[in-house]
């Protein structure tokens, strides 16, 4: 298990993965997560999400990406959300990372950033890797919020490069130094 300060990274269990459905089929939830990629991502039948979890969640080559359910630390622990890292290059050290806090309840209180960087720490201190980075339309305000939190920068846009809701968007490259990292924690 991975921990944070308010979070802890666990392995995701099919109920985790059942408790997805409600996530993805909310418009609102599935537009901050999915973007561009809204039609494939929401308005999915239950057992489509029940069926894809031995292919996504079981048969998961952890050498390439890794899945975790994020939970509330404490006595009544409570699944919120998903974390990732996937396109895991062992030669350049390097992953892409994803997040959705799926319970609107716990948006804004800061646990999408005690996620990403109690992951962060396991990629840059367990796996040694160099690099992380992630994407997101511009729209999506809160996120990129997040992730200068932990330290991200903006390394590139790509104009016009989601279109959502009848609007072109950028969509926001951000990466994070391990070197960078470090000195954060060390500033904290």
């Amino acid at each position: 298990m991975i921990t944070g300060t308010k979070v802890e990274l666990r392995p995701v269990s099919l109920e985790d993965f059942r408790r997805t459905y409600e996530w993805r089929n909310d418009e609102e939830t599935a537009k901050l997560e999915a973007g561009t990629s809204l039609f494939r991502f929401s308005h999915v039948p239950f057992e489509q999400i029940e069926s894809s979890y031995e292919k996504e969640i079981i048969s998961l080559d952890k050498r390439e990406e890794g899945k975790f359910s994020i939970y509330t630390r404490g006595e009544h622990s409570k699944h919120i959300g998903l974390i990732v890292y996937r396109e895991l290059n062992i030669i350049s050290r390097r992953c892409t990372l994803g997040i959705g806090i799926g319970d609107k309840e716990y948006w804004n209180n800061g646990y999408g950033s005690d996620a990403l960087k109690a992951l962060i720490h396991y990629l840059f201190e367990t796996m040694n890797l160099n690099r992380v980075q992630l994407d997101t339309w511009s729209g999506n305000v809160r996120a990129i919020r997040s992730y200068e939190k932990c330290g991200f920068v903006v390394e590139g846009r790509l104009r016009n490069d989601a279109y959502i809701d009848g609007k072109y968007y950028d969509t926001v490259i951000m990466g994070l130094l391990k070197e960078d990292f470090k000195m954060r924690e060390k500033r904290i």
